[in-house]
């Protein structure tokens, strides 16, 4: 048996085995080592058990995403996040469904602090979505809009995902992150675009919400919010500018967290108890799923099977949309079944080098794969956010209601995704003046 055909064995079982629900980091990691037995042999497949999980864990880079998930939790319980919801709402309540509106925003700037699409969903859902539904909004665009909003998490920086792509693709981890900034809020800007379009010409939807907001209450609420989005500028300014790598801006902004719920008397025993346990949970589940990545990144090598694809579709001459096509495909129908991070490690081993056969743009192709990824997270039947909504919202808006809900947002997002791969340059703009 040729090491090709075992590379696609494998590529098989473990899709089987993802089917039938084992641990992604254990089918990734047990499928790497036995298909790296078969090919080269026991004492090989023992030494890459011994010395790669250290290897990768030991990488510099990989630092960046306990510093970055530590700084979104110490946000959270630390109070940073609470008047997000509200600062939108007095802003935004007046236009054509101005509290959807206003939960995009509010999910916008949570996420940009998080980096966890799960937890701005879940965060914004308990505030904005009872908001809502308590001004007669309609279910489905109550609870959609924070579930699709809530995905925001995993393009705008700090990103996790981002940050993990980086590493597997060997690009500059800051500049891939910088490059989520812009069409992150393209995102949200269309987000917001789709709902008062809708609510413009269906009131029904969304019915206005008298209130007296004076202009001294507008500028009051940014009082209590202004230290998040100076926050979340520092850290990705000190790495577009230079000054810090990804990793020294992460745990940079962790620590100016850590200060500024210190001078807002927010911080105690409990929050940095909850912080720090939920933040090494968090780090520990994400190490084991992207070890089992990065295993299975070794052997598709020994296999050869990506370089041999990359052959085959170089040896067609496509044009290079019709490969982007193609992803596109893969993506979104793997995002219907799969989580976002066992996607991305399970694909890219054979992604990356029939992309770099057609001399793509890495950086660019890792936000269209971010965004790929957040269309998975509101997709049937698995979409992980839309239960995450449902979770929160109980037995009041049915399951089916979120996902009709959602499908507006899902359409909207491959209209975003047209725009970004039509126009490279809107991703690409921000990495290149930091070259």
């Amino acid at each position: 048996m040729s090491s090709i055909t075992v590379g696609i064995l494998a590529i098989a079982i473990l899709l089987l085995m993802l089917a039938v629900r084992v641990p992604i980091a254990f089918a990734l990691a047990s499928v790497s080592v036995v298909g790296m037995l078969v090919i080269r042999g026991p004492a090989a497949a023992m030494s890459v058990l011994a010395e790669q999980p250290y290897n990768f864990i030991a990488h510099w880079s990989m630092s960046a995403v306990p510093m970055f998930i530590l700084m979104g939790t110490v946000a959270y319980h630390g109070g940073l996040t609470q008047s997000l919801y509200r600062a939108a709402r007095l802003w935004l309540s007046s236009l054509p469904g101005g509290l959807a509106v206003a939960s995009t925003a509010a999910c916008a700037m949570f996420a940009a602090a998080s980096g966890s699409s799960v937890a701005t969903a879940s965060a914004m859902g308990r505030i904005a979505i009872p908001e809502m539904l308590r001004y007669r909004y309609d279910p489905g665009l109550a609870t959609g809009a924070v579930a699709a909003a809530g995905t925001l998490g995993s393009l705008i920086p700090p990103s996790i995902l981002m940050v993990l792509y980086a590493i597997f693709a060997e690009v500059s981890v800051s500049q891939a992150l910088v490059a989520g900034v812009i069409p992150g809020i393209l995102s949200a800007i269309m987000f917001a675009t789709m709902i008062a379009i809708r609510c413009k010409l269906n009131p029904a939807l969304a019915p206005p919400v008298e209130e007296d907001v004076s202009w001294a209450d507008r500028w009051a609420v940014l009082a209590q919010v202004w230290p998040l989005p100076v926050l979340v500028l520092a850290v990705i300014g000190s790495m577009y500018v230079g000054i810090f790598t990804a990793t020294e801006a992460a745990a940079g902004g962790a620590l100016m967290t850590f200060v500024i719920v210190a001078l807002r008397r927010g911080l105690n025993w409990r929050v940095i108890k909850e912080s720090v346990v939920e933040s090494v949970n968090s780090t520990a589940t994400i190490l084991f799923i992207a070890l089992g990545g990065f295993l299975l990144s070794r052997f598709m090598a020994v296999s050869g099977l990506p370089a041999y694809v990359a052959h085959v579709v170089d040896g067609m001459e496509l044009h290079w949309l019709y490969i982007i096509i193609g992803a596109s495909v893969v993506y979104i129908i793997l995002g219907m079944f799969l989580d976002s991070i066992g996607i991305m490690l399970l694909t890219l081993p054979i992604m990356l080098p029939v992309l770099e056969a057609a001399h793509l743009n890495l950086i660019w192709f890792g936000v269209l794969v971010i965004k790929y990824l957040e269309i998975g997270l509101v997709t049937p039947p698995v979409g992980l956010n839309v239960f995450v909504i449902k979770s929160v919202v109980g037995k009041s808006v049915p399951l089916e209601t979120i996902f009709k809900g959602v499908m507006w947002f899902i359409v909207t997002d491959i209209v975003t995704l047209i725009i970004l791969i039509s126009f490279p340059q809107i991703s690409l703009l921000l990495p290149n003046i930091m070259k």
